[in-house]
């Protein structure tokens, strides 16, 4: 794996130039996460499993290029806490399909996109912006978690649907960025099991009319690192198996 953002261009072209190499972008966004995880914590979450998706992908014989991740992102959910920076779902788009376009010209053979932002906009620009960039010409996948398909496999918090800043977010963090945590806060925070998802669903446009004041859902407490380490591991190989269908 090649870290795109981290190497001179020379270093990247002896890398990837005359090869058809898979890019992986991780795009997160900067939110509130309750008083105890960072507001990058999408953005952290979606580098972790873009990194896994990586060790697989070269496993299986691919040259991967990880790209710099997308730290703004639809936030528009987290607007009544302090640090919450959103961008529209237009901009979104624009950009990633404005990237995928860079990447097909330098010779890019597929995009992955790692996403673990799941804000209805957020979800949506993304697949739009997948759906753009295929149909000129550079095969783009971004798992939703929140299909079925994939949502089984990510545990009992995560298919409730009560999973911001819980156990499932913190674990994952708790595995790839523990100094980010604040620990006394996160283990004294009480569960919150209100489905964010459900809220979502019946038309709620935010944390606090979901009934998360405290911009949490789940249950913090119960974060735990080996727990993140299996989730980052499959949301890794949920995305490198996207990538490696049809290859």
């Amino acid at each position: 794996m090649i870290r795109l953002g981290e190497v001179p261009w020379s270093e990247a072209a002896a890398a990837l130039r005359g090869r058809p190499f898979l890019a992986l972008l991780p795009a997160g966004s900067v939110e509130a996460h309750g008083p105890h995880l960072p507001l990058a914590t999408d953005t952290l979450l979606a580098l972790a499993m873009a990194e896994a998706a990586a060790a697989r992908l070269e496993a299986a014989g691919r040259v991967v290029a990880l790209l710099p991740p997308l730290h703004y992102g639809v936030t528009e959910c987290a607007r009544d806490f302090f640090g919450s920076l959103s961008i529209s779902p237009a901009t979104l788009a624009a950009l990633v399909a404005d990237l995928a376009a860079a990447l097909q010209r330098i010779g890019c053979a597929r995009l992955g996109i790692a996403n673990c932002h799941l804000e209805p906009g957020q979800r949506h620009a993304l697949r739009a912006a997948a759906e753009a960039a295929s149909a000129a010409g550079l095969a783009t996948r971004c798992p939703d978690l929140v299909r079925g398909i994939y949502a089984k496999r990510l545990g009992e918090e995560f298919r409730s649907g009560a999973c911001h800043a819980g156990s499932f977010e913190g674990s994952m963090i708790l595995a790839a960025r523990p100094e980010l945590v604040r620990e006394a806060a996160r283990r004294a925070l009480p569960d919150h099991p209100v489905s964010l998802g459900a809220a979502l669903a019946a038309g709620k446009s935010t944390f606090v009319e979901a009934g998360g004041p405290d911009a949490y859902f789940g249950e913090p407490a119960k974060a735990d690192a080996a727990a993140g380490r299996a989730l980052v591991a499959e949301l890794g190989t949920l995305l490198a198996d996207e990538l490696l269908s049809g290859s």
